[in-house]
């Protein structure tokens, strides 16, 4: 098989890996590796029946990447339970989203899927209830700049990040899905209000069908770091093809993504997976979609970037201009979720200000007589 994005291929059509070479094989799983995908990989070909075909050591690698992930998977389980406890008496809806709300409501981005941090969202209205409480059961802010602090909670749509101080877990608290400043501006009732019960943890859910893919696909589309952009276009291509099994799925897909202004985003990830993943998307279904597609040229552009984005962060598949369009859309990102009078000064601070300030803590942290050097010096 000619090299490039092995990854992509094999997921696209999983019997192509009958006709890998044994060095096809050892760059596949090096690609898999780099995309977080090699657990996923190992479900992928179990599921085809294709397991036969693997040599021996690939097998080795693939079935130590499916352990790991149930364990993270077990661990997840567990922590969300503690976070259920936390919050349980705050008497309000928690959202788990994507990787979490995946292993809880047993969905098929699950199989195989790792990820560090833990996503839920609550009401604003119960967002410093929801902070205080997980204070008290260890949870404290990871960030601890003044900037950081008043940038979080001032423009984004998330609390700055909690960290266990035990378990050194970390949880993302959001109260929408896009900052407030970002050019989208999709209604956090809305997705609160429709989202359906995780499993038998009172107050505790994930979004509905619909509002899971469309924030899937705004989380991929609006984000600025794909390293790991082809295992959320795999979770999109699951969900994809798992509720659209149900046609009704995809009349309300379009209806819902009209009704949250995100249609851009959809319009995205309709086009990716299906041309990369080769997802099964109704003609309708695309059709309506491109109802909110940039201008040819635009497309133009953004296929350049995506395309090269999308594909796993190894050597094997770039070229002269990969790094550029991942800067590129890592500015888009920016862009999309704040207003240029805010953007410019906070790439300034985030570029030049954090970089001194957290140079002249580490010259002063040095300068500190260290504990023991006081007890070893003569009276």
């Amino acid at each position: 098989m000619k090299a490039g994005d092995l990854v992509s291929r094999v997921f696209r059509n999983p019997q192509s890996a009958k006709d890998l070479s044994s060095r096809d094989w050892d760059l596949l799983i090096r690609q898999a590796r780099y995309s977080m995908l090699l657990a996923r990989l190992y479900h992928q070909l179990t599921a085809n029946g294709l397991l036969d075909c693997v040599p021996e050591p690939v097998i080795k690698h693939l079935a130590s990447a499916s352990i790991m992930a149930r364990r993270h998977a077990q661990a997840i389980r567990w922590e969300v339970l503690q976070i259920h406890k936390a919050l349980v008496r705050l008497g309000v809806p928690v959202v788990l989203l994507k990787g979490a709300a995946y292993v809880i409501a047993d969905l098929p981005p699950a199989a195989g899927r790792t990820f560090v941090d833990v996503d839920i969202m609550v009401p604003k209205s119960a967002l410093s209830d929801a902070e205080r409480a997980l204070n008290r059961k260890g949870w404290i802010s990871s960030h601890h700049d003044d900037y950081d602090q008043r940038y979080y909670r001032t423009w984004m749509h998330e609390l700055p990040p909690m960290m266990h101080r035990q378990r050194q877990t970390v949880l993302d608290v959001h109260h929408t899905i896009l900052p407030e400043t970002a050019r989208l501006h999709p209604d956090p009732h809305k997705l609160i209000m429709d989202s359906v019960p995780a499993g038998e943890l009172e107050e505790i859910y994930v979004f509905a069908p619909a509002d899971m893919v469309l924030h899937s696909a705004t989380h991929l589309f609006s984000d600025g770091e794909l390293e790991h952009g082809l295992r959320d276009l795999v979770d999109l291509d699951a969900l994809i093809r798992h509720f659209g099994q149900n046609q009704e799925f995809w009349a309300k897909l379009v209806a819902r993504a009209k009704e949250l202004d995100l249609t851009r985003p959809l319009y995205y990830a309709l086009r990716y997976t299906s041309r990369i993943l080769g997802t099964p998307v109704p003609k309708e279904a695309l059709l309506a979609s491109e109802a909110s597609k940039p201008n040819a040229l635009l497309i133009v552009v953004m296929d350049q970037l995506f395309l090269r984005a999308l594909k796993p962060d190894h050597p094997s598949c770039s070229d002269a201009f990969t790094g550029t369009a991942r800067w590129m859309l890592y500015i888009r990102s920016h862009y999309l979720r704040m207003p240029v009078w805010l953007l410019l000064p906070h790439l300034f601070h985030k570029a030049v200000i954090t970089p001194y300030t957290q140079k002249a803590a580490e010259k002063k942290a040095e300068a500190q007589p260290k504990l023991a050097d006081l007890l070893d010096r003569p009276k």
